[in-house]
């Protein structure tokens, strides 16, 4: 077990306030001890930031490249050794930690070293412009240029620390922002281990800084510091609310992705193949990280005349998931993040119960002690304005709705306030197609829930502000400059 500082300027820094314990969700043991920073702590890094910009910003792109690809180079080699800390700290499963967390972390890293090599410059067609009195005629030539934000306060959420605060960090440095970063309170000690990894890459001191805090004063004081350019915020949509308030009293930049309901629609025409790929998609609810995951098909809407045959594929699939500690290789579902997180969860499908809901499986705690688990939980006969069918949960929990038509599948799709990733499950695919034009979601899969890494994401409605992923990244970390002249 360790205690660390903040990481601010190429140093640690030993926090005035003392430490709080970081605690691993399967044995509830502390692993390690996070410093608790101060608004004036957070406001030395917002410095530390600020005074690396100019510099960091007029490096060659070339040279911001390198450094990238060295970070990726440094993940992957100490992977190993980052692997124990990250699984201890998040409570995920090996194979989540292993290979989605710091391989995808790496990767992010590669693909913005590319990314800073893109042109930043678009041409315009020059323009005639006629004599006026604001100026003399003549042909008039332009240029839109990508410039950077300037200081950008990262701020991430607890299901995937490191990859997600890679796919902020990632960008924003390709584009010649310097960053302050403050993850979130359960698991910050691998984000902090990036400190010392970043500057052995040749990152220079102060362009990347790691501040933590138990509650929400860290990152309340990174929105509100003048010195802070940019929000860039993965998180629940209330504490979202909170930041674009702040965030636009001074008109600072925002990038949300915030909550999600992802709905998976079976359509009637779905054949065996489908079907199978459906009940696959959205079992990975239970086996995938526990359910904590934002575009998680946690409700899926099913054709009447399929109901029962996905509920009852859903129910096999779920008999057949082992829970239990994260670190045994056979296990599939291990706990959620929290005590917290589990009892909200549980108060959530004991309300479902109460309303009228069936618990087809789950509903119960499993007897593994210790450890913050949640069984995988199948909700049937509920109706889609029950809290379980409209709010997010962040649990290893699926509500099953049965629908008529496509008009009444898309009306309880989108009669949520959230609108992040819906998929659609069909064997005519120009079908599918047609109906992911009336989800109000920002991403729609049909018949995978696989992504595609240079697609835009973010959300409609409640579950976000703005694009990152592939390109769009490096849209979302940097300002667009018109630069105007006489040809």
């Amino acid at each position: 077990m360790r205690a660390y500082g903040h990481w601010i300027a190429g140093a640690w820094h030993a926090p005035d306030k003392g430490h709080y314990p970081v605690v691993n969700p399967a044995t509830e043991e502390v692993v390690g001890e996070a410093p608790e920073a101060t608004p004036a702590e957070v406001a030395d890094a917002v410095t530390a930031a600020r005074a690396a910009q100019s510099g960091w910003s007029r490096t060659a792109p070339r040279e911001r490249a390198a450094v990238l690809d060295r970070i990726a180079d440094l993940l992957t080699e100490r992977g190993g050794d980052l692997v124990p800390l990250l699984q201890a700290e998040t409570g995920a499963t090996l194979r989540v930690a292993s290979a989605l967390q710091l391989p995808a972390a790496a990767d992010r890293f590669r693909r913005y070293a590319r990314g800073a090599m893109e042109p930043h410059v678009l041409p315009l067609a020059p323009w005639p412009a006629k004599a006026s009195p604001l100026a003399p005629g003549g042909l008039i030539g332009a240029a839109a240029v990508r410039r950077p934000v300037g200081v950008v306060g990262c701020i991430t959420s607890y299901n995937f620390p490191v990859v997600n605060l890679a796919g902020k960090v990632a960008p924003a440095l390709a584009m010649g922002n310097t960053v302050v970063a403050k993850p979130a309170p359960q698991d910050p000690l691998c984000c902090l281990e990036l400190g010392p990894l970043f500057r052995e890459a040749g990152l220079p001191d102060g362009v990347f800084n790691v501040v933590t805090g138990s509650g929400a004063g860290a990152g309340e004081a990174l929105v509100a510091h003048p010195g802070v350019d940019m929000v860039s915020f993965t998180g629940s949509t209330a504490v979202g609310r909170k930041i674009a308030e702040t965030a636009g009293r001074s008109m600072k930049r925002t990038l949300m992705e915030l909550g999600g309901k992802g709905a998976a629609i079976v359509l009637g025409d779905a054949d065996v193949k489908v079907l199978e790929s459906a009940i696959g998609a959205v079992g990975s609810v239970w086996s995938f990280h526990s359910g904590q995951v934002c575009t998680a098909p946690t409700r899926v809407l099913v054709h009447r005349s399929l109901y029962e045959r996905v509920v009852t594929g859903l129910t096999r699939y779920a008999g057949a998931l082992t829970i239990g500690s994260p670190v045994d290789n056979s296990v599939i579902v291990g706990p959620v993040i929290s005590a917290a997180q589990r009892d909200r969860v549980e108060a959530q499908v004991a309300k479902a119960r109460d309303e009228g809901a069936r618990i087809a499986v789950g509903g119960t705690r499993p007897g593994i002690r210790p450890g913050f688990y949640v069984a995988p939980t199948l909700i049937t006969d509920a109706n889609p304005e029950m809290a379980v069918a409209r709010e997010e949960l962040f649990g290893p929990v699926v509500v099953a709705l049965a629908f008529d038509d496509e008009d009444e599948a898309v009306r309880i799709a989108n009669g949520t306030s959230y609108g992040l990733y819906d998929y659609v499950f069909s064997t005519d695919t120009s079908r599918a197609w047609a109906l992911a034009a009336r989800l109000r979601s920002g991403n729609v899969g049909i018949n995978t829930v696989q992504r595609h890494p240079e697609a835009p994401f973010g959300g409609f409605k409640e579950s976000g502000v703005g694009r990152d992923g592939g390109s769009f990244a490096l849209h979302a970390y940097s300002e667009l400059q018109s630069v105007v002249w006489p040809s």
